[in-house]
């Protein structure tokens, strides 16, 4: 087996079921999950488990191991066709600008056009770092349509030093969204938030404390920063990190992110070329990255002011 939690589970997420664990990790069904454990590729503490396990409890500094055939055994393939803005280097580590449209990892061996593949071009040395396959390197995700800062480890000290840094919610991540209408009320919002389908992805949104029994507490912040004709550029400061947090809250607060074709109707999905989200800054301790938003986000502001 190869770790896939190069630091031991932190405090944050003692008490979590193994199943949870592995289907936030690993962006898996809860389904997938059971049949890793099904196979015998999953182990906690140098002990493999089984289907019967996955209600275990995770206790803090435990480890989990996840066998390699898990992830594919898959090595990404190079692509210098892409041409990735590297906003900063450091040990084992760099932040690129993720360009709109532009997948973070692949799906096949043969897939090329992600970030993955520029990055395995440029730092060969990643392939195997962290969850490995065709994850390797990957410290945190962005959807496919939103662009902006991306970190990618290329080194397990490093991936490990990010991976706990994201988990124990010490990163800083500021985003920018276009909204649909006119977003009157900025502060703090709280909502359970849980999947509602797998394939495709779906979030649903409840109120705080009132989601199913596998829902999770979100909550994030907004800032008016400009009102346009019809629309909100808003700024967004996430505390937790939830598949499509932010596209899913701001659509059930009635104001989904312009160009969304997953939360909002027609109107909403037709108004921009894509979903206008963008990950402008992210920080840990001393470290910050910012990156202003790509030219087809600049043009729609433009337009609607």
């Amino acid at each position: 087996m190869v770790t896939i939690a190069q630091s031991p589970v932190p405090a944050s997420q003692a008490g979590v079921r193994l199943d949870a664990w592995l289907r936030d990790q690993l962006g898996l069904s809860r389904a997938q999950a059971t049949r890793l454990l099904d196979l015998g590729w999953v182990g906690v503490n140098q002990r493999t488990l089984k289907r019967s396990d996955k209600g275990l409890l995770l206790q803090a500094g435990d480890t989990v191991v996840l066998d390699e055939r898990a992830l594919g055994g898959e090595r990404p393939a190079t692509d210098s066709e892409l041409d990735l803005t590297v906003l900063a280097r450091g040990e084992g580590w760099l932040a690129v600008d993720k360009p709109a449209g532009v997948a973070v990892r692949p799906r096949t061996a043969v897939e090329t056009g992600t970030v993955l593949n520029a990055i395995v071009t440029m730092h060969p040395e990643v392939v195997g770092v962290g969850e490995g396959g065709l994850r390797s390197g990957i410290v945190h995700r962005l959807d496919t349509d939103t662009s902006g800062v991306l970190v990618i480890a290329t080194s397990m000290a490093a991936w490990g030093h990010w991976r706990t840094a994201f988990t124990e919610h010490r990163t800083a991540k500021r985003y920018l969204a276009l909204v649909a209408g006119r977003v009157e009320k900025a502060g703090r919002i709280e909502r359970d938030l849980s999947m509602a389908t797998h394939r495709p992805a779906r979030v649903r949104v409840d109120a705080a404390g009132q989601g199913p029994d596998d829902a999770r507490c979100c909550a994030m912040s907004i800032e008016v920063v400009e009102q346009l004709r019809e629309a909100t550029l808003i700024a967004v400061d996430l505390e937790t990190g939830f598949l499509h947090q932010i596209r899913a809250m701001m659509a059930a607060l009635g104001h989904p992110v312009l160009g969304d074709r997953d939360y909002g109707d027609d109107a909403v999905a037709t108004a921009a070329p894509r979903q206008m989200l963008h990950a402008a800054r992210l920080s840990l301790d001393d470290i910050v990255f910012e990156v202003q938003p790509p030219a087809d986000m600049r043009l729609a502001i433009t337009q609607l002011r």
